[in-house]
């Protein structure tokens, strides 16, 4: 199959909305602007009026009436963006009679398609079949304790590490004087609870008060955490698909991770703009393509996956897997066809055909790639910044951003359970080859302490070590 064809693509896209072509279809939970661009697939589709299930309205547009039933899901209010999203699977499968009824208003015959996100389990909701989600098997291979099984397995070179007890305090001391390289370590903490991501259950731990203060938090939250040392380098992600017939591999993405004068790690967004060095690069697609066919052996995998690391003065050196449809990929698909993407890993999730060959795939996504940068920057705070939805008109000039109603750059800022999301668009501006993320990170969170008292603090962004 030819994707550089128009008229081929086009065949494909209908082909994989096929899964919802007449159907009714649930959506969620989730912030209601985050259901979007799924009202538009569902309508592009051919999908009868959906039924959103959300639990606030997050940043940006958001369905109209017309297009969507839309439902309230009441949600509590959560310290981290970890806890939040760990609880989407437990509010389905607990709902409110009101809510119960609202779906049975809806779907009395409940043949509907429920359409949730990766962070929910791919067991039914309320009887209906579910698309996006994951197997438990799927979701246990983010364990940040264990997956150094899995760079064994394919043969991944890694950081030295150590996993150790919470409650074992001279084992953790004696890990972190074995392996400080002299910038400290970082302790990761499992997935006992279930997941964690965004660097919210990670500590750089440098000092005794330091680790005194990282027990305090673990402690309540995991039994073990891997302790290894701090890699300074461009932290970054690869991801890939694994199809029926391989696996597709896609270009690297930079991951704004960026740093606090006291060792916080603060997650922003991710770019494309970056680029390694080409024998990094293609050691980086390598390790995906073998670990995209690992996981399929040993655990039926289908989908997509990214694996994230720092790209050190030794070479890349990764860190975590991620057993879904990451950011990092979905900033590569929005410069491409996040439409198809986003269809492709519902049909995979479900192990429907996905209508084109792997090879057939990558030979079309990996030059457009490469050849189209984006960016996404993004920030996620724990304080309430608006009570509305707001979008503001700003401009970058390379070093700060600024109010401008006239200017390329839109600013969205929205609330979540959690406190408030908020992101740039570029439009259709793009990167040029070689731009890094993390600078329009870093003034984007400067400009949210200034404006709006965010409370990120001064942050840098880390640099390049690698030749």
């Amino acid at each position: 199959m030819d994707l550089g064809d128009d008229n081929e693509r086009a065949a494909l896209r209908k082909h994989l909305g096929g899964l919802f072509t007449g159907r009714k279809v649930i959506c969620g939970t989730g912030p209601l602007a985050g259901m979007t661009d799924w009202v538009r697939i569902l309508a592009d589709a051919g999908a009868r009026r959906p039924l959103l299930v959300t639990t606030a309205r997050g940043a940006g547009p958001v369905p109209t009436e017309d297009e969507a039933h839309v439902v309230s899901l009441r949600s509590a209010h959560y310290p981290t963006m970890t806890e939040e999203l760990r609880d989407h699977d437990r509010m389905v499968r607990r709902l409110p009679a009101d809510l119960v009824a609202a779906l049975d208003r809806y779907d009395p015959a409940g043949e509907a398609l429920w359409w949730v996100d990766p962070f929910t389990s791919a067991e039914p909701i309320a009887g209906r079949e579910v698309a996006g989600g994951r197997p438990s098997a799927w979701a246990a291979l983010e364990d940040k304790v264990s997956v150094g099984r899995v760079w064994d397995a394919v043969g991944q070179p890694q950081s030295p590490h150590r996993v150790v007890a919470v409650t074992d305090r001279a084992g953790l001391d004696a890990a972190c004087a074995e392996l400080d390289r002299g910038a400290g370590v970082v302790w990761v903490a499992d997935a006992r609870d279930g997941f964690n991501g965004g660097g919210e259950f990670t500590r750089w731990v440098a000092t005794a008060e330091e680790r005194a203060a990282a027990t305090a938090f673990f402690l309540p939250r995991c039994d073990r955490v891997r302790v290894m040392p701090f890699l300074e380098g461009v932290p970054c992600s690869i991801h890939g698909l694994v199809m029926p017939d391989g696996t597709t591999v896609f270009r690297p993405v930079e991951l704004a991770i960026l740093r606090s004068p006291d060792r916080r790690f603060v997650y922003g967004g991710q770019g494309t703009g970056w680029d390694p060095p080409p024998h990094d690069r293609e050691q980086m697609r390598a390790l995906v393509r073998r670990t995209g066919e690992h996981l399929r052996t040993l655990v039926g995998y289908r989908g997509a996956f990214g694996i994230d690391g720092i790209l050190t003065t030794d070479g890349f050196r990764p860190t975590e897997l991620n057993a879904r449809f990451a950011g990092g990929l979905a900033t590569l698909a929005r410069g491409l066809d996040v439409d198809l993407f986003t269809l492709l890993q519902l049909n995979l999730s479900v192990g429907r055909d996905p209508g084109v060959g792997a090879a057939d795939l990558e030979a079309w996504a990996l030059p457009q790639m490469d050849a189209r940068r984006t960016a996404q920057p993004k920030a996620v705070s724990n304080r309430r910044l608006v009570e509305e939805s707001a979008e503001v008109g700003v401009s970058w000039d390379g070093d700060r951003l600024h109010r401008d109603e006239a200017g390329s750059l839109t600013l969205s800022l929205g609330p979540t359970a959690g406190g408030t999301f908020t992101r740039i668009r570029l439009g259709d501006a793009g990167l040029p080859p070689g731009s890094r993320i993390g600078p329009m990170n870093l003034a984007l969170m400067a400009f949210l302490d200034e404006e709006y008292d965010a409370g990120f603090g001064p942050l840098t962004a880390p640099p390049e070590v690698r030749q």
